[in-house]
């Protein structure tokens, strides 16, 4: 049993109820489909559209627009429990592109796509990363051409989560000249829409539930409307602004995987006879054990006090790039050393930690890499 961990404001009766809830609907509703969904290599959109009834989806959305006008803590809360049951991060995506829309859409975007998004008829995507382009976005190539009264958008995306099961996107495309000025934010509706392409769902070693597609722009055409915001140039800054919640939906599920590969190491090794006796009673066993249960408590310590900050207001975006980085290069420790203690079983797909250890590669990858993270960190000192 993991020591006590301090209760912060947003960890009251209401939100562990709310957990509760979210945790029930997925073991019924989600995880008997999970297999199924690993081999077809996604999640049908349809599914999403329960969850949003429930008012899983975007708990944090004002009341104007669907939402239950609840604390960001609500949707991390939703996070934990799709980690925790190895559910992949397709609504991490969904709730990244719905609050781009929130921040910086008009009131008549806003009226338009966040009812929708929050009841689950819409799944969004972000279209960003582009072959020759990832986390340098100042040289994105995509260009989205005035034309009368819309725009002529060319271009090809790839890595997009959601990029086969979305109807709504939003595209990063070059509005104006090179550099973070020219880029601008729009929004597509992609069902039946003239020159856009869904091609192949990509091949990974891990998150095989998860979605992610090449995305073609041959001169698609979308009203001028549809631009974010309505003021060309905005995108990069956009963009800057939500990334402390975003680092946030990445740090949380960190966490859950840690604690998810430490209970079943835990389950694993009292079971698991070596030379007569349970691995657990081997002392590398438990020292190794001890060193992932430190190591999920100040984890998880470090998540919920930035989660508190974040609800008051007061995450600074170095806080949230450090849980970024560190708690994903935790992740990736921790399931190594667990696979470990699971011998040949460990490295089994039917196995949950080999599952885990696939999965938690790419944590150190999307959302900055590590690497870029650590490197905001040094200028700020």
């Amino acid at each position: 049993m993991l020591p006590q961990l301090h209760r912060h404001s947003w960890m009251d009766e209401s939100i562990e109820a709310f957990r509760e809830q979210v945790r029930r609907y997925i073991a019924a509703e989600f995880s008997p489909h999970l297999d199924g969904w690993r081999r077809q290599g996604y999640v049908p959109r349809q599914v999403w559209r329960g969850f949003g009834e429930m008012g899983f989806l975007l708990p944090e959305m004002d009341e104007a627009y669907g939402g239950a006008g609840a604390s960001l803590a609500y949707q991390l809360v939703a996070q934990d429990e799709l980690a925790k049951a190895e559910m992949p991060n397709n609504l991490a995506v969904h709730t990244i592109a719905s609050h781009y829309i929130r921040a910086y859409g008009t009131e008549a975007q806003k009226q338009r796509w966040l009812p929708r998004l929050v009841n689950g008829e819409m799944l969004a995507a972000i279209a960003m990363t582009e072959p020759g382009c990832g986390t340098d976005l100042k040289a994105i190539g995509t260009r989205a051409r005035r034309d009368g009264g819309g725009y002529v958008i060319d271009g090809a995306k790839t890595f997009i989560t959601n990029g086969f099961t979305c109807n709504l996107l939003i595209v990063v495309a070059r509005t104006g000249g090179p550099g973070s000025r020219g880029l601008s934010l729009i929004v597509l509706e992609t069902e039946d829409l003239p020159g856009f392409r869904v091609g192949r769902l990509l091949e990974k070693i891990g998150l095989h539930a998860s979605d992610t597609a090449e995305l073609f722009f041959d001169g698609v055409r979308v009203p001028a409307d549809q631009l974010l915001g309505g003021e060309e140039g905005q995108g990069f800054g956009q963009l800057m602004g939500q990334l402390p919640y975003e680092r946030m939906l990445i740090a949380v599920p960190a966490a859950a995987t840690i604690e998810l590969a430490l209970q079943l190491t835990l389950d694993y090794a009292r079971e698991r006879k070596v030379f007569g006796a349970p691995l657990l009673d081997m002392q590398n066993t438990r020292f190794k054990l001890a060193e992932v249960a430190t190591i999920a408590h100040v984890v998880r310590t470090f998540v919920n006090d930035c989660t508190q900050r974040l609800v008051d207001g007061k995450l600074d975006a170095e806080a949230a790039y450090m849980a970024k980085w560190w708690c994903t290069e935790q992740q990736c420790r921790v399931v190594d050393e667990c696979l470990q203690l699971f011998g040949g079983y460990g490295y089994m797909t039917e196995y949950p930690i080999a599952r885990l250890y696939a999965a938690s590669r790419v944590q150190k990858i999307y959302g900055g890499a590590n690497e870029v993270m650590k490197d905001l960190i040094a200028r700020k000192l």
